[in-house]
């Protein structure tokens, strides 16, 4: 008798949207991919051809979709501006969700969506932070976790994606909530996960160029920035993202310690090939973000399977996805209005929102 498999929808078949529907159809043997939702015709059509031979239903409408026989878990890979609604759709309908991040670039509309899962544990709810499925990512933090470079003091993470001159991220900035919400919240949750899930932030500052993409401050966005925020207990992150690197995509991170350093990806590379020439010694680089997590997507799909499954705890905290999104709004909030941002130990903001 063959073992059940998990029946999987994906929402949004767009950049995330087809790479989750890939790797839920090929890559997870313990998932089922029985639909596939977006309101776009030239995405449809791309999942006709790649999705629907394989007995996938395709549908132009949610409700429809997560109204499907037998569904029990759907994968929100649509516009940020309706994760949220979508998410509590779904548990509205007891089904599993897998969300990609952010839930939302409004801190309330995160918060009712954290409320609507608690009334539900007996879902899993997770928003996909995919570096913590990134195998060199997982080997840093065991070490952290082992003793091996004393008590973690020091975060210095970036996210630096290829420059692309097309107007793709100047018209993205509109509804991204910003770099530091789109961005760096990655690294803010990195932050989490190595300093623990307690830390309070003490202060917040931010400072930002238009370097090569001026059209973004219309939307008060930049293309390069740089935040540090202050924690109680003695430890402080510091935060680069940036739009412009020109040869492919660059997302290091170092974590420094009382006794020691972990660097992660401090020398990108695709592959493990050197080409040796008259010129010097030069290596390729990822071209973008799937290119250096690809494989960190796969066992995200995998192990949130596993947990829908085998009903055991999904792999990181649903609030977390909160608090990186309250970071990162109050690094964004700094970066446009110039001000320093302070809390006091409970979290609670000491001066009034500047926005």
């Amino acid at each position: 008798m063959a073992s059940h498999k998990l029946k999987v929808a994906v929402a949004g078949l767009g950049r995330m949207g087809k790479r989750h529907a890939v790797n839920f159809l090929e890559r997870t043997p313990r998932a089922e991919l029985v639909a596939a939702f977006s309101p776009d015709p030239k995405e449809l059509d791309w999942a006709r051809i790649h999705l629907q031979p394989n007995g996938v239903q395709l549908y132009d409408d949610y409700d429809q979709m997560i109204a499907q026989s037998g569904l029990e878990a759907v994968v929100i890979g649509t516009a940020t501006s309706v994760h949220a609604e979508e998410a509590v759709k779904a548990m509205d309908k007891n089904l599993h969700v897998l969300c990609e991040k952010p839930i939302s670039t409004n801190l309330d509309v995160c918060r009712d969506v954290v409320a609507a899962a608690r009334k539900k544990p007996h879902l899993k709810v997770m928003c996909g932070f995919s570096r913590r499925f990134d195998e060199s990512y997982r080997a840093a933090y065991s070490k952290v976790e082992n003793g091996l470079i004393g008590r973690p003091s020091i975060l210095r993470s970036q996210t630096c994606d290829k420059h692309d001159p097309s107007g793709f991220f100047v018209a993205y900035a509109a509804w991204s909530g910003g770099v530091f919400v789109d961005m760096s919240v990655h690294d803010i949750d990195l932050t989490l996960w190595f300093f623990g899930d307690d830390i309070m932030p003490r202060s917040v500052s931010a400072y930002g160029i238009t370097a090569v993409q001026p059209a973004l401050k219309k939307y008060n966005d930049y293309d390069n920035a740089v935040g540090i925020v202050e924690f109680y207990g003695g430890k402080i992150a510091y935060y680069y993202c940036s739009r412009m690197m020109p040869h492919g995509q660059e997302d290091t991170t170092e974590i420094i310690g009382t006794e020691g350093k972990l660097s992660v990806n401090a020398n990108p590379q695709q592959n493990f090939v050197n080409y040796y020439s008259s010129e010097g010694i030069t290596r390729e680089v990822p071209p973008d973000y799937y290119g250096r997590f690809e494989m960190a997507f796969v066992r995200e799909a995998n192990e949130f399977t596993a947990a829908c499954l085998d009903g055991t705890p999904i792999p990181l905290k649903l609030g977390n996805a909160v608090r990186a999104v309250e970071i990162g709004a109050a690094l964004q909030e700094s970066l446009v209005s110039g001000k320093q941002i302070r809390f006091d130990e409970t979290g609670r903001r000491v001066e009034k929102a500047q926005l």
